[in-house]
């Protein structure tokens, strides 16, 4: 049974690594076995705590996000099979962690019953964890089962955008943007054909008055919207988001790509959509005609959720071609469903690398910086510090850290950003951890990662066609297609867009801001309004 003699409470203590099914990744660490006494937080201060075990009997685990452990878990009194979520305490580090959680359970509650929803059951909380409740998803995510579909079309693609468009319009609806639509957080509730989707992920969604705007960049990089980047944005992001993933749904690949962060921010905001690669020449004008619709780079004129699903071409999804998009199709989900899996892979095994030798340094660093011991340090205090302490951080990233601050709007960092920043700079700069998680799949220590020795590591992950995804990988990874992966392979599949890929809140709140600097500095945040 895996982990399931394992309680929330002890797994609440550890530290916790990637995973699709809880959604967000953090980018974050917490020394392992630290002794010191935590002082006691209460989450949920609208229940009693309890310990959920007398209740329900904690299975084994489904996934793992930076901030909690999903079990299946079963109602002792009438023996419903469900999913918890445990959210460690001991992960929630600043004021805005407490507050994210508390929004995530106040807008899962606050949203009516509906059939693409996840439903949750309660919201419990004890010594060591916030434990979420849920309706289990089992029937797996939206690419995988797109992908092991033998006929895939444009009007299954219709039906699924469907789906996570009237997700937006009951979030709208109830005042709630999602601010995270991305396909990793659409499960379908079981294994049947005819399966609901189910958005299983409220993390990062946040309640909105008509009128009101935000500033906070959080989201997927691929699915952000330009307005996003500009730090002005309301719900229409959302339907941005839904429209990147239906241009997926119909070619496979994602609109807004380049080789680095900021070039795939610059062409977000030149917003160029290609109708040019195949299978575009055979998909349908009205397809098209909504996927330009739904990606218009001014968020004034872009539709809202209801002109989407009054759009003909999903009107008449039924009478959509249902012709095959093609193998390339196909294939290309596969990949980049999949390329995500090793990367993921890749990074855990990284953050297992990371002693906790190596977050006491940081720690230690923090206080010997932060002067006044106030648990904050301005820009100052970093500069001064970083010096005092014979940082090895380099140029670039001491420059990130003081730009967050810059841009964070309090112009100082607390203990938890910090740390986060630190050890995300630290984890995809330090070679020396990229050689640990190279050495990991390099089984045979011949300098080169075979596709059995990749396969292997993927079966390990659970993932039934190990031989297929290795090939898919090879295809991409090697580039100079010698059959094998060599270590400056690994490197360069491990550092191009990593960190675009996640959907962290407070990698964002050190990476994006830095990043929006930089597009405000070189004039990026203009185009589009040419």
């Amino acid at each position: 049974m895996g982990n399931c003699c394992r309680s929330p409470a002890a797994v609440a203590r550890e530290d916790v690594k990637s995973s699709n099914y809880s959604g967000n990744d953090h980018g974050r660490k917490e020394k392992s076995g630290n002794k010191q006494k935590q002082k006691q937080i209460t989450v949920l201060t609208d229940i009693k705590k309890e310990n959920i075990e007398e209740r329900y009997i904690i299975d084994r685990e489904l996934g793992r996000g930076e901030f909690g452990v999903t079990y299946l878990c079963i109602d002792r009194s009438n023996r419903d099979e469900l999913a918890c979520k445990s959210i460690s305490k001991r992960k929630l580090r600043t004021a805005v962690d407490v507050e994210d959680v508390r929004r995530e359970v106040a807008i899962m509650k606050h949203l009516p019953r509906d059939s693409s929803i996840v439903r949750l059951k309660e919201a419990c909380e004890d010594e060591n964890a916030v434990h979420l409740v849920m309706e289990l998803c089992e029937g797996g995510e939206l690419f995988d089962r797109i992908v092991a579909r033998g006929h895939y079309t444009e009007r299954a693609a219709a039906a699924v955008t469907r789906t996570i468009v009237e997700v937006v319009q009951l979030c709208h609806k109830h005042g709630v943007i999602h601010r995270d639509l991305k396909p990793e957080n659409f499960l379908y509730a079981n294994k049947k054909e005819n399966s609901p989707l189910k958005a299983i992920d409220f993390g990062l969604s946040i309640f909105y008055k008509p009128g009101e705007k935000f500033s906070e960049i959080v989201g997927s990089p691929y699915y952000m919207a330009p307005e996003v980047l500009k730090r002005n944005y309301g719900p229409e992001i959302d339907i941005w988001s839904a429209g990147v993933i239906l241009y997926i749904l119909l070619c496979g690949v994602p609109p807004f790509w380049a080789e680095s962060e900021q070039g795939v921010a610059q062409a977000i905001l030149r917003g160029a959509i290609d109708f040019k690669r195949e299978p575009w020449p055979s998909v349908s004008d009205s397809a098209k005609n909504l996927v330009r619709q739904m990606l218009e780079p001014d968020p004034k004129l872009r539709l809202t959720a209801k002109e989407v699903l009054e759009h003909h071409w999903l009107l008449n999804a039924k009478k959509a071609p249902n012709v095959p998009l093609g193998d390339m199709v196909k294939s290309r989900l596969k990949q980049f469903a999949l390329m995500n899996r090793f990367k993921r892979k890749a990074l855990r095994v990284i953050a297992d690398f990371l002693s906790s030798e190596e977050v006491e340094d940081l720690k230690e660093m923090f206080s010997k910086i932060d002067t006044d011991n106030d648990g904050i340090v301005s820009i100052e205090e970093l500069k001064a510090g970083l010096h005092k302490v014979n940082s090895q951080l380099a140029e670039s990233e001491v420059k990130m850290l003081i730009e967050a601050i810059d841009t964070n709007g309090k112009g100082t960092l607390d203990y938890g950003e910090f740390i986060a920043i630190s050890l995300h700079l630290q984890r995809m700069a330090n070679d020396e951890h990229l050689h640990r998680a190279f050495s990991f799949f390099d089984k045979d220590k011949n300098g080169y990662i075979e596709p059995d020795e990749l396969r292997d590591a993927l079966m390990e992950d659970g993932s039934e066609d190990s031989t297929n995804v290795a090939n898919d990988i090879f295809q991409e990874v090697d580039t100079d297609k010698d059959g094998r992966i060599s270590y400056d392979e690994f490197a360069a599949m491990m550092k191009t867009g990593t960190d675009w890929r996640k959907a962290s809140r407070h990698y964002s709140r050190g990476r994006f801001n830095s990043l929006s600097v930089k597009l405000m500095k070189d004039g990026s945040l203009n185009l589009g309004n040419e």
